[in-house]
């Protein structure tokens, strides 16, 4: 497989940031794109450099031609219109930015527009206009599926066509910020009334987040030859569920208010770009599965359009910190978990003439591996809540509790190249609001 490298990728460039040398998560070659606000002044956009954040716009003049006039677009609230020049672009950006932070030559000139991370404070990084979530984890559908239907887990269509539902874009909200537990209708096993209150089985959903970079015209589908270029970078996403809300109430449209509570995204983009070292072949499909049907097939998507990029889920509770322990790994997982491949996704989406507008966001859907240790979220962890987790310190866990605190973590690593890292999804469960009777 020939991997789109350059020189933006050589393991052994070191920056003059000291921080950025050996940095797990923001070394030179990673470069994700985020909205900041330094101390004093506006939310604007930056890259992560080890443990500091370069103001784009304040650095324009300093880029060659093919970059100067596409850092101003980030010197505004959010990276929309930086999103959607497109990945030539952004990679022209990125070359620039990459040069002056490992030239020493440029260190006096860039160095004030650098900020201490932990003196800023992060926003969201696009506004999201729509959320699409999708349901790419086979192995998370499979397990969902027997635990409704044992003798047909996958529905006919699975296998065809990339399932996906319109989710809600204005309860999407950046990490750090807390999950209040959601009032709804549940049905009691045994019962054939409804009664209404706080949902008692919130659980989290391990995804990735695809940001949608240059857009389409209403209309005008996306072939699949040229998805991959209609995707700006990843993050990691967190699709809060209320388990029990969504049993009684996904039938005949599907996912409602079950999900529509929150969704928790991490900070940075992690560019297409500086994922380019660790993409691979999209897995195969097991014996007797279908090809997908023509519009969705693409040699070169096949080749390489999987991501291998590593997941891990942990989780603190409110006993856990207040015993000062560290907090418990769920699970881990891999994107190569993906049913199908980030540009059949886009692809799909636009099929129909569907029009996608910069800062759009895509979930994967949740990502279980194979393994027990891999399953993503408690509803397969638990066996639906019948097989409670025990966890260090005497605790055990069905479903989240209010006070306990989802972390999730994504790096992507090849031999031959960097380690690079996406930051962390982090949110804690809340009481639910009292409601009048």
């Amino acid at each position: 497989m020939t991997r789109c490298t350059d020189f933006t990728h050589d393991p052994a460039a070191r920056s003059w940031v000291g921080s950025a040398n050996g940095h797990g998560d923001f070394p030179v070659q990673n470069l994700p794109l985020g909205i900041f606000a330094p101390p004093s002044g506006p939310p604007r956009g930056g890259v992560a450099i080890g443990s500091e954040i370069l103001d784009i716009a304040a650095i324009a003049a300093l880029l060659p031609d093919d970059a100067r006039g596409v850092a101003p677009l980030a010197d505004r609230a959010t990276l929309n219109d930086l999103l959607g020049v497109g990945n030539d672009a952004l990679r022209a950006l990125r070359h620039g930015l990459f040069r002056l932070l490992t030239d020493p030559a440029s260190e006096e000139a860039v160095r004030p527009a650098l900020h201490s991370m932990t003196r800023c404070s992060l926003h969201l990084p696009a506004h999201v206009g729509d959320y699409t979530d999708f349901y790419t984890g086979i192995h998370h559908a499979e397990n969902v599926g027997k635990l409704l239907r044992p003798d047909s887990p996958l529905l006919p269509n699975y296998k065809y066509v990339p399932i996906g539902y319109h989710g809600r874009a204005s309860s999407i909200r950046l990490s750090g910020e807390d999950v209040i537990r959601p009032n709804g209708q549940t049905l009691p096993p045994g019962t054939q009334t409804p009664i209404f209150g706080p949902s008692k089985r919130v659980d989290h959903e391990l995804e990735m987040a695809i940001w949608v970079g240059r857009g389409n015209a209403l209309g005008q589908p996306i072939p699949i030859a040229g998805a991959r270029e209609h995707i700006a970078g990843l993050s990691i996403l967190n699709d809060w569920s209320a388990r029990d809300i969504q049993a009684w109430e996904y039938q005949p449209l599907g996912p409602f208010l079950a999900k529509n509570f929150h969704s928790s995204v991490s900070p940075w983009i992690v560019t297409m770009d500086a994922l380019a070292p660790y993409r691979v072949a999209q897995p195969p499909r097991p014996k007797g599965d279908p090809a997908p049907l023509p519009y969705l097939l693409d040699p070169a998507d096949q080749e390489s359009g999987a991501l291998d990029v590593t997941m891990e889920v942990h989780l603190s509770t409110a006993r856990m910190r207040a015993e000062d322990r560290p907090p418990h790994r769920l699970s881990c997982s891999s994107m190569t978990a993906m049913y199908w491949t980030a540009a059949q996704l886009i692809t799909h989406h636009s099929v129909n003439g569907c029009n996608l507008a910069p800062g759009d966001l895509l979930g994967t859907g949740t990502l279980s591996g194979a393994s027990d240790e891999s399953k993503a979220c408690l509803l397969e962890l638990t066996q639906g809540g019948r097989e409670p987790l025990h966890l260090p310190g005497g605790e055990s866990r069905a479903f989240l509790e209010d006070g306990d605190e989802i972390i999730i973590t994504a790096f992507a690593e090849a031999p031959g190249f960097a380690r690079i890292g996406f930051g962390e999804c982090r949110a804690r469960i809340a009481p639910a609001p009292g409601l009048e009777p």
